[in-house]
């Protein structure tokens, strides 16, 4: 437990920041999921459309440093392959 008032702040700040990473981690997660779900249904207007608003989401999330700019690129060339294979 935190007993300084130094170490209370960096508990309340740590606690913060994890709740807006983890919000903006979900929203990555249902971005990327609204692309597979497009796929999986067989639109591929929606799902290029999808393809644009992920793509968006994944660079602020690697902009961020929630993710790795080489998992944000894995990301966007499976998501885009599936779209192509279409």
């Amino acid at each position: 437990m935190a007993n300084t008032a130094q170490s209370r702040k960096r508990a309340r700040q740590a606690e913060d920041n994890r709740q807006h990473n983890a919000a903006y981690r979900s929203k990555f997660r249902t971005f990327v999921k609204k692309v597979l779900g497009a796929v999986k249904a067989g639109d591929k207007a929606q799902a290029e459309q999808a393809y644009k608003q992920a793509v968006a989401i994944i660079d602020k999330t690697t902009s961020k440093g929630l993710i790795h700019k080489n998992k944000a690129a894995r990301q966007k060339s499976r998501l885009n392959a599936r779209i192509r294979a279409m």
